[in-house]
């Protein structure tokens, strides 16, 4: 039997989830979302837990979506329109949102598309100084999903979130912390201690404290990622059925420079 497809440990009050499909690049199959929503479940089942850790095995933290299989997720008990597919594959990583207690990006490599949208939506990130992050998708032909258009500018500010998004750009983990996008740029065999090392320090605080705190923080700067992710997802489903998303999907796998013509 495999081992899962995500990984879930609870040490000194402080949970780790681990994206453990480096083979595939921890990108966003089935599995691997159906665990980490399970390992979301778990950590807010659990009154203990007063700090989390999210990392990835391997050299990537996520790629984003598995485009050899897939760009949307359906399922359920009725047919799902197109919007609603690119939803459902960001709904699981957007699950971060509802947790009460703090949440550590820990960037061990390389966080693309809907991978960066994952890193997004932590609250602290230490990111690996020589891996690659960005959000890739107009490159693709696809319009961003995962509430990026509305995290980045409020990490980076407008004019730097314009320049990644509208060229597609992959930087550096340490341009990423020059810019705001990540706390930290560290030698990838030091993120997860760094990780560990700050979310020691935010479980010896007291945790009514911490959780009302990371509460205020995000009510007193209006934020409603979720319904933004909500918004791109109909736009995302709309780019979906374009000959340029074809064309960049295809140009991504075949390791080319895609040709797009607006259509």
């Amino acid at each position: 039997m495999s081992e899962p497809a995500v990984l879930y440990e609870v040490k000194d009050q402080i949970a780790q989830i681990t994206l453990n499909r480096p083979d595939n690049r921890n990108s966003m199959t089935n599995d691997v979302l159906e665990g980490f929503a399970n390992a979301i479940a778990q950590v807010r089942q659990d009154p203990e837990v007063r700090c989390v850790i999210i990392t990835g095995s391997g050299s990537s933290f996520c790629a984003g979506a598995d485009f050899r299989s897939q760009v949307q997720r359906g399922g359920g008990d009725r047919p799902m329109l197109p919007n609603e597919r690119s939803f459902a594959m960001y709904q699981p990583f957007l699950s971060v949102l509802d947790i009460e207690v703090p949440v550590i990006g820990a960037l061990n490599g390389h966080a693309v598309g809907g991978g960066l949208g994952l890193a997004l939506v932590c609250d602290i990130r230490v990111a690996n100084e020589d891996a690659k992050y960005g959000a890739n998708f107009t490159k693709l032909g696809l319009h961003p999903g995962m509430a990026t258009t509305y995290i980045l500018p409020r990490l980076v500010g407008l004019p730097r979130a314009a320049e990644l998004l509208l060229t597609g750009r992959i930087i550096e983990g340490r341009l990423a912390a020059e810019y705001g996008l990540a706390n930290y740029a560290v030698p990838g065999d030091q993120v997860l201690d760094k990780s560990w090392e700050l979310a020691r320090e935010v479980a010896s605080c007291a945790p009514i404290a911490v959780r009302m705190t990371k509460r205020s923080l995000y009510e007193n700067v209006d934020y409603d990622a979720v319904t933004a992710a909500y918004h791109e997802a109909q736009a995302q489903s709309r780019t979906i059925e374009t000959e340029d998303q074809t064309e960049g999907v295809a140009a991504l796998l075949e390791k080319r420079k895609p040709v797009f013509h607006g259509r």
